[in-house]
This record gives structure tokens, sequence and C-alpha cells, in this order.
């Protein structure tokens, strides 16, 4: 079935590239969550180089987004986007009334039938259009789960600043919030995420210590190491790398 989907995507991705969205990061060839954090980080940067300015940054919380999916909005917009009728109708037809069940060895577990075809969506009242966007897509907003982050590198206090309201619930301010797996605080600096780093590789580098107290091969350990953790140390290095000092408070640059 994945190589099914493949070869699918391979003949939906030239069709529908030019309509996508330039600001769209994911699930798009060579770009990825870097792209995303260094767009972030740079309209902010960009927008405090004037004296005064303020940047609020709200993380938005969608449920169940990719599990809300409409087949009928969806080919809609798969015609739209120049596919055939007869492609956009396979499409809906692959993500209308799916059978589901889990196996493992002899037994299965009970068929669910996966469709969201004719679902009534409730929805929480966001800001202005953005409610109405998010209605027209399906998309439930959790108010309760929606975090705002203020950047402010003025004299003024936090307090100064009116939080967002949504439907009477003022979102909850935060000091850092982790944003793609990297954690951003409302000072852009990188204390918040090297801390996480070197707390998750220290873990990982104890997993290490005790096959190589084994006798494990070397080269076993290596492969060890550069999958879980040098991959947890890397991650997004190219977004924060550049902002850490040579040198870090520890006395460590390893």
């Amino acid at each position: 079935m994945k190589a099914l989907e493949r070869i699918v995507l391979r003949h939906l991705r030239p069709l529908v590239s030019p309509n996508m969205d330039p600001l769209q990061f994911a699930y798009q060839p060579s770009i990825g969550v870097d792209d995303a954090v260094i767009y972030l980080l740079q309209r902010s940067l960009s927008h405090l180089e004037d004296a005064g300015n303020t940047v609020r940054i709200t993380f938005f919380d969608f449920s169940s987004a990719f599990n809300t999916i409409h087949p009928s909005l969806l080919r809609v917009k798969l015609e739209r986007a120049g596919a055939s009728d007869q492609l956009a109708a396979w499409v809906t037809n692959y993500l209308t009334d799916r059978p589901q069940f889990v196996r493992l060895q002899d037994c299965l577990s009970d068929v669910v039938v996966c469709s969201t075809e004719g679902n009534d969506c409730e929805y929480r009242k966001v800001i202005m259009d953005f409610v109405d966007w998010c209605e027209l897509n399906h998309l439930q907003v959790n108010a309760s789960k929606t975090k705002e982050m203020v950047i402010d590198f003025s004299s003024r206090k936090p307090s100064d600043i009116a939080p967002v309201n949504i439907q009477g619930l003022d979102i909850e301010r935060v000091r850092t919030y982790k944003y793609l797996g990297v954690h951003l605080n409302n000072k852009l600096d990188w204390t918040d995420n090297t801390d996480s780093l070197y707390k998750r590789g220290q873990s990982r580098l104890y997993m290490l210590r005790r096959p190589g107290s084994l006798g494990v091969c070397r080269s076993l350990l290596r492969t060890f190491y550069e999958t879980v953790v040098a991959s947890v140390v890397s991650y997004a290095v190219v977004c924060w790398g550049g902002g850490v000092l040579s040198g870090t408070r520890r006395g460590s640059t390893d």
C-alpha cells in the first residue's frame, strides 16, 4: 500500500505544487523543520530591529488536524489544482469508509471504518477571520492548549501588553515554547534549547556506555551513537548552532 501511495504522490506532486502555499514546510521536498524555524526567527528578528517593536507569537493547537480531512473538500481542491476527474475520484474513494484493523500474528482487532465524510465538527472561536478559515477547512482549534509568547526587548513589562482572548479565555503566556522540537524563549537566545540538548545527550550517552562496558564492537557502538545520540544533539543545528558561543557555561564544547 505504501508503494502505491508513493506512485500516486509522484504523479500528484507536479500537479498541485504550483498551488501550494509557499509557507507550507511539511511534506515538501528539500524543505523541513529547519526552514520553518529559520523563517520564524528571521521574521521576528527583522521586526525587532526597529526600536520599540514587539513580537507576539501565538501557537495554535489543532485537535486531530490530520484526521479530519473531508474527502469531498479535498476532491474539489484536487480538481482545482489540475488533477483529472478520475484521479480526484480515486483519491476520494480511497479516503472514504476505509476499514482499518490491527493484526498481531493470529490475533485481529475489531474493524473500524475510518471516514470523515459528513462529520459535523465543533469549532472554538478564535480571532476574527481566522475562525472562518479554520471552520471552512474543518480544523478544530483547541483554545486551552493555545500558547502565546511575547518578545519585547524594550523596558516594557509583559503585564503592560494585553493578552490574547479567545472566547472569553485569556491565552496562557509562556516564557519558553517547544516549536517543532526546538526550544524557543522570549529572549530569542538558545539557553533553553542547549540545556535540553545537554540533558537528552547525557541520558543517551549513558545508554551508550552500557553496551560499551559489555565489549560490544566499536562499529556497532558508532552506529548506535550516530542514530541515538548524535541525531538528538544535532537536531535543527543550522537554526541554533550559530547562536551558541564557543565554550558553554559548563566549560565544555563537546
